[in-house]
């Protein structure tokens, strides 16, 4: 453990080669009573007492046979590989879209098919999905490409045409220089 450094991995190495069971006893309790003086602040807290145990046995490699004055952390505990973590629930069908799109679609859905606000809505997001496209693919998408996946994400409910809309044509502005212009004496 490198907090500790090599002069007290140095003494739990010595103390490994005591024979007398009593003596190796001792010897630990002056290792930790010389780990709590290097970090003095938390002398007394009986938690940090008992992590103390256990970084004796983690550094001893566990071959110590001391008595501990509290249950050590066993190897295959500290060991163990952490437990895997959740991952979000919902699948994402195109996720060069993501998945607030596919929530768009479905607000859109939602709203009745004869409600203007639907067809401005759709178109929204069609404009969006364009410029999301844009993003992985600069060269230029088709507005055919977006309909299609509109009406894929949609299960079909939505359906655009190039001869009913026409999506923005969106330009790709250069990222301005971070350097500032120097100015010209006359």
């Amino acid at each position: 453990m490198p907090e500790y450094g090599r002069y007290v991995q140095g003494l739990v190495d010595k103390c490994l080669t005591i024979e007398d069971r009593a003596e190796r006893n001792a010897y630990a309790r002056g290792i930790v009573y010389t780990i709590c003086n290097l970090f003095p602040q938390h002398k007394t807290s009986p938690e940090w007492r008992a992590k103390l145990w256990d970084h004796l046995a983690i550094m001893s490699d566990f071959r110590l046979d001391i008595d501990y004055p509290d249950a050590v952390t066993a190897r295959e505990e500290i060991t163990a590989p952490p437990a895997s973590m959740p991952l979000p629930g919902h699948y994402i069908a195109m996720r060069q879209y993501g998945h607030h799109v596919e929530q768009m679609i479905a607000n859109a859905l939602a709203l009745d098919p004869e409600n203007p606000d639907r067809d401005e809505l759709v178109l929204l997001i069609a404009n969006h999905m364009k410029k999301l496209m844009l993003q992985i693919n600069p060269d230029g998408v088709e507005d055919e490409r977006i309909f299609k996946d509109l009406e894929i994400l949609s299960s079909g409910q939505i359906r655009l045409n190039s001869e009913n809309c026409h999506l923005h044509d969106f330009n790709i502005v250069p990222v301005p220089s971070a350097g500032k212009k120097k100015k010209r004496r006359k």
